[in-house]
């Protein structure tokens, strides 16, 4: 899965009023009094942080964890990659979205049609950050 790099936000958002309720599959009356206190989206996953940084993932490589393309990516440069985590990696300069397997020997699809990237001795393996978050449109999911 490749990624197009789209930057960090600078400025702070605008907050949100998040309601002190859970939505069943419908939408309720969001009358006032139901209003917890407000939110700030770039605030809550850490779009403001220096190390923190956007992504558009491209191709379907990823979607065994939910990860489609053309998704947004919130990618957090100051975590450590561990065996485990989903990954922005770039083996010899090549930006792909991987989960990462085995102490950096190997980048893992969540697709089972395609084959793990393994990385060799003659490969340079650059860890641009770790995945924290995924934004996906469900406007085109019936279109």
């Amino acid at each position: 899965m490749s990624i197009d790099y789209l930057g960090h936000i600078d400025t702070p958002g605008q907050a949100l009023p998040l309601y002190s309720f859970t939505v069943p599959a419908g939408f309720p009356s969001l009358a006032q009094d139901h209003i917890e206190r407000e939110i700030s989206l770039d605030e809550l996953l850490g779009l403001c942080l220096p190390q923190v940084f956007l992504a558009r993932a491209g191709g379907d490589s990823m979607k065994g964890v939910g990860i489609f393309d053309g998704d947004l990516v919130v990618v957090d440069r100051a975590i450590e990659a561990k065996p485990g985590l989903i990954v922005i990696a770039a083996p010899n300069n090549e930006p792909l979205i991987k989960t990462l397997c085995k102490d950096g020997e190997q980048l893992h699809s969540e697709n089972a049609t395609f084959a793990p990237r393994y990385i060799f001795e003659s490969d340079e393996l650059l860890i641009w950050g770790v995945v924290l978050y995924s934004i996906h449109s469900h406007t085109h999911a019936r279109a």
